[in-house]
């Protein structure tokens, strides 16, 4: 099987190749080339040097999506975006990106499936629950309606359509995620709104200070780095007719504070990582993160059997096993 990961030098993506070089399959079938995409140049999985190619390629640039699909990958996975708060403060940038892209990837397939009608490649969509706006219910069931406040929010409802209706059209297998907010992220803060709530712990973690930019009532929906490469991986194999005509998802995960962070942090790390976070009000963040949701109900996705963690202590733990090595300050 030929694999393609677009956004392959992202947290997400990074992780997910790795996951497949190391099994060296997925759903019982053998991977035998790996495709990895990105803005600036991937990391290659060790030992996959002959059989995985890093290429810099925009998708949504003229041209690409056609060269991507040369090889007629089987199975492709979309993680490239512009994030959060730089799709709300450069809104060309975002709909180029997180629309714009979209499109050119499904015209593309759509291309190669006129040419040969067996091709009908597997797509895995990252979406995100900021499709949802408030005012929200106590809990978001499967059942509730897309409504975003933010143009990441939008664009991102605007892929999950696309993949529905290519789908339908029988071009694609295609399954959007509604990814939680990936906590702890490795690494360095990004461009993303929700930054913070990974800073809070990474940074204090390692005896950094941290700002927080929000009031610590502020709950929200969380997986860990690893849960979220296993969704991408258990819906890479999923049954299509499993899943059924409605082929977006609302991902399982926990419902915390930022309160409930902080006492993780401190239960499982220390009191002193806790002195290190500084309260810094920023209304521009808040008036993003309150158009989120807090809690999801996702019976769907727990019925065909995705999973996430049930406490943020194990949140913290994952990070501190994963990835609080790599740091790099």
């Amino acid at each position: 099987m030929k694999v393609l990961i677009i956004g392959a030098a992202g947290m997400l993506g990074a992780k997910l190749a790795a996951r497949i070089a190391d099994a060296g399959e997925l759903g019982g079938r053998t991977v035998e080339h790996l495709a990895l995409v990105d803005v600036v140049e991937p990391p290659v999985p060790s030992g996959w040097e002959g059989r995985a190619r890093a290429e810099v390629a925009d998708l949504s640039a003229a041209g690409t999506a056609e060269r991507l699909l040369e090889p007629r990958p089987e199975l492709i996975f979309h993680l490239a975006a512009i994030v959060s708060g730089e799709a709300e403060t450069d809104l060309e940038k975002g709909y180029r990106i997180n629309l714009g892209g979209t499109q050119a990837l499904l015209e593309a397939i759509r291309l190669a499936h006129e040419a040969d009608t067996d091709y009908v490649p597997r797509l895995v969509y990252s979406s995100s629950i900021a499709v949802f706006g408030a005012p929200f219910p106590d809990a978001i069931d499967d059942d509730f309606q897309q409504a975003p406040l933010t143009s990441y929010g939008a664009q991102k409802l605007m892929g999950e359509l696309l993949v529905s209706d290519y789908t339908r059209k029988g071009i694609l297998d295609g399954i959007g995620l509604r990814l939680p907010t990936i906590c702890v992220r490795p690494g360095r803060p990004n461009a993303a709104a929700s930054g913070f709530f990974s800073n809070i712990i990474r940074e204090p973690a390692h005896g950094k200070e941290a700002v927080l930019p929000v009031p610590e009532t502020v709950r929200h929906w969380f997986a860990s780095p690893r849960s979220a490469v296993g969704f991408l991986v258990h819906a890479a194999t999923l049954d299509g007719e499993a899943v059924g005509p409605r082929r977006n998802l609302n991902l399982p995960g926990l419902s915390a504070t930022v309160g409930e962070q902080i006492e993780s942090l401190g239960r499982v790390v220390g009191a002193d990582a806790v002195k290190l976070i500084r309260h810094e009000p920023d209304p521009a963040i808040m008036s993003i993160v309150g158009n989120w949701a807090e809690r999801l109900a996702p019976a769907r996705a727990a019925a065909l059997g995705f999973e996430a963690e049930s406490s943020f202590d194990e949140i913290v733990r994952v990070y501190l096993e994963d990835d609080a090595a790599s740091y790099p300050g």
